[in-house]
């Protein structure tokens, strides 16, 4: 599925990039019919580059990237991460799969260690064997409830390790310390990007899948009220999906990034009842607040220190909150 905004925000995202690092290139997504996923295979294709998207449809929608089924450069694998053979020579493996969802990983807490376990081991073999760049997309829940703030690559993070969330915090982790294994004892040529609350266009919004931003789009829109959890004095910093791309692709081809973490993320912090306020008033909604009690093991705040990203990569967000949240709420609005 692409309509007006995603076209406009892909062809941004482009005039940000070299075509030429992506031209004819063999990418591999996993996880390429999600969110960021399927953004990636858009901007990828239309890079010119041959593009194989491997999804097995546990979180990813075949809707996000149906419109590129008929393009020959693109491939879509219905299989699962932890057990996908390939005899082909990638250039790059995106692994991008894995449950991100709150409620939903809870739901699915052994199926989400698997895919950070055994589906990262399976993908760092599968680049070791065909000399590929491999990046893996971590996340800002590897720092736990931060004591930090803006939080560096160098935090090592307030975890519980045995807690509700810790099949995605741990899973991480360990992938985290999979892939720096790899890159010490083999030399592996990969890159880790801790993504910070990016959300956009294709974000999902229905069930255990939706996050604060869509769920507040979707409620208002419908004048339905607006569930946030706790007092909603928690803070989160939220980049639109655009700017995280960019990023992504620009850790993944530097010459500079080689065994490198690094977060990416807008370094605005916001509270979640100032977020739901903001939403309601950009919707035009009549909705009214509604609270319930905080999920156990809920971070208090979340805010990435991005000064690594601005030396290293010459990255920083471009779209404000206020221009995301429009063009988010649009896109839902429009469907």
């Amino acid at each position: 599925m692409i309509d007006q905004i995603i076209l406009e925000d892909t062809e941004r995202i482009r005039r940000d990039l070299k075509k030429t690092l992506f031209e004819g290139k063999r990418f591999l997504v996993t996880g390429g019919a999600g969110f960021l996923g399927s953004w990636l295979c858009d901007v990828l294709v239309g890079f010119n580059a041959r593009v194989a998207c491997l999804d097995n449809l546990s979180t990813g929608k075949l809707e996000n990237t149906a419109h590129l089924l008929g393009n020959p450069e693109f491939k879509f694998i219905n299989e699962d991460v932890c057990t996908f053979e390939s005899d082909v020579k990638y250039d790059y493996i995106l692994h991008l799969a894995s449950r991100a969802s709150p409620e939903e990983y809870q739901q699915h807490p052994i199926e989400t260690l698997q895919t950070n376990s055994l589906g990262s081991y399976n993908m760092l073999e599968l680049a070791r064997k065909h000399d590929a760049t491999i990046l893996f997309t971590s996340t800002s829940q590897i720092y736990g409830d931060a004591e930090v703030v803006p939080t560096p690559e160098t935090y090592w993070g307030k975890v519980n390790p045995t807690g509700f969330r810790s099949c995605y915090d741990e899973g991480k982790r360990f992938a985290e310390s999979l892939f720096m294994a790899f890159h010490r004892t083999y030399g592996q040529d990969m890159r880790i990007i801790r993504v910070f609350n990016s959300y956009g266009p294709r974000i999902r919004a229905d069930g255990p899948y939706a996050r604060a931003i869509s769920r507040f789009v979707t409620q208002t829109l419908a004048n339905q009220p607006i569930t946030i959890y706790g007092d909603g004095k928690q803070t989160r910093s939220f980049c639109y999906v655009s700017d995280t791309t960019v990023g992504l692709l620009l850790l993944l081809t530097s010459e500079k990034a080689k065994g490198e973490i690094i977060n990416i993320g807008n370094s605005e912090e916001i509270t979640i009842l100032q977020l739901a306020q903001k939403i309601k008033k950009l919707a035009g909604s009549a909705s009214p607040l509604t609270f319930y009690p905080l999920p156990k093991d809920d971070p208090r705040r979340r805010c990435p220190d991005i000064t690594k990203a601005e030396k290293l990569l010459g990255w920083k967000p471009k779209i404000s909150l206020e221009q995301g949240l429009l063009r988010t709420i649009n896109w839902f609005r429009e469907r």
